[in-house]
């Protein structure tokens, strides 16, 4: 999701780039034949838990951005032990062929739910991490790594960003924004889970930028450094209540039982004073790129399950595609 909006933001800044990953998601692909500035982008297909493949990727590269994961807490508890294997096995495999690589720069994605809940109206990266699934525990773990088994003339930086949303060419719906809106659009009627729970957002345009101003910024200033990329604060039902203002016609609010409590404000002040970031793009102007690429039939099938994660995970663990014991002849 982020990813595939991240080569094409990354081309246009002038960087050549190389991205390894399994392409489960074809949307993840740039049309080569069709934009010239592909022509700086290469594949890799490979599973990340393949050592050979990934030190063979990272020959002759300077900058590297982490993101690969089993993304978010349903998919992860689907099959624990495959994505602990990815999250966290593979990453330890990882940090050491990159400290065997020539590698200078090293970005990891962690996550601003390490948070847990928190009652101060600003999360700032000083606070304890108090994860509640083992999604979070683990990027906790993989930071904690980075910060002990680091090679010391690797600069490496962490991010935590906020929940993502807004429109992606490999689009996902099952993002708090992004199925709001897609509820609203598709059906007239939003579901709220409790909604007294703050969550941060981030536009996927302010994301994507702040990898690329991590990348251009000095060294002194972001290495063995921990950064939050915060966008807009708002509670669930606040974000509820904003898409229906955004979109045309009437949408109907029902609030449900609380399932997911998790509830904290991040701060963004860190990478403001330290690399003068800060968000560009709101809710709403996600809100309203999702409406727009809805009414122009971007989306197509909006129910297609490559839209979902975890029924994405559910299909390949049941072909047999997946497996948490992974070996250079498992399937790719």
């Amino acid at each position: 999701y982020v990813g595939a909006e991240l080569q094409e933001h990354l081309l246009a800044e002038g960087f050549a780039v190389r991205v390894l990953d399994i392409f489960w998601y074809s949307d993840g692909l740039l049309d080569q034949s069709t934009r010239v500035s592909d022509r700086r982008v290469e594949y890799v297909k490979a599973d990340i838990r393949d050592e050979k493949s990934l030190r063979s990727a990272l020959v002759g590269i300077s900058d590297c951005i982490h993101l690969a994961c089993i993304s978010n807490d349903p998919s992860y508890e689907l099959d624990p032990a495959l994505s602990r294997s990815i999250n966290f096995d593979a990453f330890r495999t990882f940090l050491r062929v990159a400290n065997e690589s020539e590698l200078k720069r090293l970005i990891y994605a962690s996550s601003s739910s390490v948070y847990g809940v928190k009652e101060e109206p600003n999360v700032t990266e000083d606070l304890i991490c108090e994860p509640r699934t083992d999604y979070s525990r683990f990027k906790v773990a993989c930071e904690e790594m980075l910060f002990a088994d680091c090679r010391k003339d690797l600069e490496f930086s962490i991010i935590r960003p906020s929940t993502v949303c807004g429109v992606s060419r490999r689009q996902r719906f099952d993002l708090v924004v992004n199925i709001l809106t897609i509820n609203a659009l598709s059906k007239g009627r939003i579901g709220v889970d409790g909604g007294d729970q703050y969550r941060p957002n981030l536009h996927i345009k302010d994301m994507v930028k702040a990898y690329s101003v991590l990348l251009n910024a000095p060294g002194n200033k972001i290495d063995r450094e921990v950064f939050n990329v915060a966008g807009e604060n708002l509670k669930v039902i606040e974000i509820a209540e904003l898409v229906r203002e955004s979109l045309s016609g009437q949408v109907e609010i029902e609030v449900l039982p609380v399932v997911d409590d998790r509830s904290y404000r991040v701060s963004g002040d860190k990478i403001l004073q330290t690399l003068g970031f800060a968000p560009q793009f709101t809710v709403r102007d996600a809100v309203k790129d999702i409406e727009n690429a809805f009414v122009a039939g971007q989306f197509g099938d909006i129910t297609d399950e490559k839209y979902f994660n975890l029924r994405t995970m559910k299909t390949l663990i049941g072909k047999g595609s997946l497996s948490a014991n992974f070996s250079d002849n498992s399937t790719i």
